[in-house]
């Protein structure tokens, strides 16, 4: 039987993912909320507002409409992470028990803390819910050239089933159980990303930017450990592999906010600017509350909300890292 898959967001990601889903067989719905871009993407084989220079394949098709939901094998949710309950709500009506909601936006939900895979439950029921997240530029994807991600899933057979959907010899899925622990990599890879875009910025050289994402790296994992992830993942694509792409990457819109508030702009004028969300700043809001919850100390994340969303002057937030006590590298509250 001809595989079905619906992607809900039509947007880089979701497009590219869209163009990935096709290659591995299966019949495509993109839903987007623009009806003349969806109206664009049929008529010309191309979503040249959010993914321009890729011709799309013609077993993809644009809608407006949640009807395919009913039909579908999996669906998509690559809708960013502030406004996906919102979608649910919408979605929620076509949604049957057993369907598969795959999560590939990255962040924490701000009024609640909530991470993305409980929103889904929380809006959904007790839907089978798997995340997709790794070191992946939609750009890149969309061309199909070679790439390696993280599909993680509770259930062993819906998961391994949606990495035979979703892959092909180009594009990598690598099986996890671990859901809180991918989600809380991806989330907080995105405000670090901005802190490295800062370090350039600034010029503060490499070796700064090696410190940067090693310590990121010890933030990350206190945290996911706290809320149920294992440590183990943030060393493997999710977490090392996407935050490296993402600290060194200028094609990150996170990289390049944190770069241009490094060169002086102001974070307002910089998002004002932009039509992709850069879900960094968000998460750097909520991530103060979440780890205080948690009784976790993050540093980094906590200087980078103040900078990108409370406007603290950046040389003294930066000087309050430098002059932090010394500690042992391994204690668990560095």
């Amino acid at each position: 039987m001809k595989k079905r898959i619906t992607v809900i967001g039509g947007g880089a990601w979701g497009t590219a993912l869209a163009v990935q889903a096709v290659r591995a067989g299966a019949d495509v719905e993109l839903v987007l909320r623009n009806p003349d871009l969806a109206e664009h993407i049929n008529a010309n084989g191309e979503n040249d507002l959010y993914l321009p220079g890729i011709s799309l394949p013609g077993a993809l098709r644009a809608t407006t409409s949640y009807d395919g939901l009913r039909d579908a094998d999996a669906v998509l949710l690559v809708t960013p992470a502030q406004h996906l309950r919102e979608t649910l709500t919408k979605l929620a009506a076509h949604w049957t028990d057993n369907l598969p909601a795959v999560i590939c936006s990255k962040g924490i939900e701000t009024k609640t803390g909530a991470l993305m895979a409980q929103v889904v439950t929380q809006s959904l029921g007790n839907v089978p819910v798997a995340v997709l997240s790794g070191p992946t530029f939609a750009q890149e994807v969309a061309k199909g050239l070679p790439a390696a991600i993280t599909l993680a899933c509770e259930d062993r057979v819906v998961g391994k089933r949606l990495v035979e959907l979703i892959g092909t010899p180009e594009f990598r899925p690598y099986f996890s159980t671990d859901v809180a622990g991918v989600e809380v990599a991806g989330a907080i890879k995105n405000v670090l990303a901005i802190a490295s875009g800062v370090v350039a910025g600034l010029e503060l050289g490499d070796n700064a930017r090696a410190a940067l994402i090693t310590r990121g790296i010890a933030e990350m994992s206190r945290l996911a450990v706290a809320m149920g992830g294992r440590v183990e993942t943030m060393l493997g694509l999710a977490g090392l592999g996407d935050l490296t792409l993402t600290c060194t990457g200028t094609l990150s819109r996170n990289y390049t906010f944190g770069l241009a508030l490094g060169q002086g702009r102001k974070a307002k004028d910089i998002l004002a600017e932009r039509r992709s969300v850069t879900e960094g700043v968000y998460t750097a809001a909520s991530i103060t509350d979440v780890a205080a919850k948690y009784g976790v100390e993050m540093p980094i994340c906590k200087a980078v909300d103040q900078v990108a969303n409370h406007d603290s002057d950046l040389r003294s937030t930066i000087n309050g890292l430098l002059q932090r006590p010394f500690r042992d590298e391994l204690e668990a509250a560095s």
